[in-house]
């Protein structure tokens, strides 16, 4: 038995030898630069330097407003737009479904980069299609960039829209391992089809909802690229600077990596106390 498990952990060797240099080391690294001053040469150990910036910092706190203002009204209203898809999916009236997943999907296999410019063209204020759709039906322009509320609403249309039918695929899965029995035993009792979803579907979902919250969530706490590509670096005037933006500013842009370091572990704090707050108040009782 040990010779077989020394063989085992062989043929583990190289992986686990790449995954301590290129994933532990690196997170062992950081959280040890979060203590030093790297704006100075040489580095010197300062243990409160970054740490007590961050407390007093209001561009921290600006893009940790941005980035909890995301979560607490993006999440939700995804995750229900998902919940909505999956249920229109999983219909047996529905001809091509299969088309219809995949188009669902199809947003998350979008470049970023391609998307983002998209949306930038979608949303212009002279010649794009959202402005003229408002026009057309007696609303004024909107300047979905030069304004704090329109782009952090736009920043939210456009992660809805790229991670609403990652999550709906997801609980489309969910959706059909619930045994089938137990929605004929419901409709034998005449339970109407509303209250088979809400008194069947979503006690037993239960746990693919918390997991498409845990990763959204996640996801969040990390958000870069739409503020970035979109809004033009977390514009107007920082108003949609999420933590992911500002770790990336001062990490690359001002190489103040022992900031970066610190701020990139609050970030990870947060997601992990969130994601725990939520499976707490999810949990079954016992």
């Amino acid at each position: 038995m040990r010779a077989r498990n020394a063989t085992a952990y062989r043929f583990l060797t190289p992986y686990l030898l790449i995954f301590a240099i290129f994933w532990v080391w690196p997170i062992i690294s950081s959280f040890l630069i979060s203590f030093q001053a790297t704006r100075t040469v040489p580095w010197r150990f300062a243990p409160g330097f970054n740490w007590g910036r961050l407390v007093g910092d209001p561009a921290f706190f600006n893009a940790l407003k941005n980035t909890l203002l995301i979560l607490v009204i993006q999440v939700p209203v995804m995750i229900a737009l998902a919940m909505v898809m999956a249920v229109l999916l999983n219909s047996p009236l529905l001809k091509a479904r299969g088309l219809y997943r995949f188009a669902f999907f199809a947003p998350v296999v979008v470049g970023e980069v391609a998307y983002s410019a998209v949306f930038r063209l979608m949303f212009s204020l002279d010649f794009g299609i959202v402005n003229k759709l408002l026009n057309s039906i007696g609303l004024p322009k909107v300047d979905w960039f030069s304004n704090v509320t329109p782009a952090m609403a736009l920043i939210m249309i456009a992660v809805t829209w790229r991670w609403a039918g990652y999550n709906a695929i997801i609980l489309l899965a969910g959706m059909q391992s619930i045994p089938e029995d137990v929605y004929e035993a419901a409709t034998l009792d005449r339970v109407s089809k509303l209250k088979q979803f809400f008194y069947i579907t979503l006690p037993l979902l239960k746990p693919v909802i918390v997991f498409c919250a845990v990763l959204s969530i996640i996801g969040t706490m990390q958000l870069f690229t739409e503020p970035f590509l979109i809004t033009e670096r977390g514009g107007p005037g920082g108003g949609t600077e999420t933590l992911g933006l500002l770790l990336y500013r001062q990490g690359f842009r001002s190489l103040n990596f022992g900031y970066a370091s610190a701020v990139a572990y609050t970030m990870a704090g947060l997601a992990i106390a969130i994601t725990l707050v939520q499976l707490w108040l999810t949990r079954e009782p016992k």
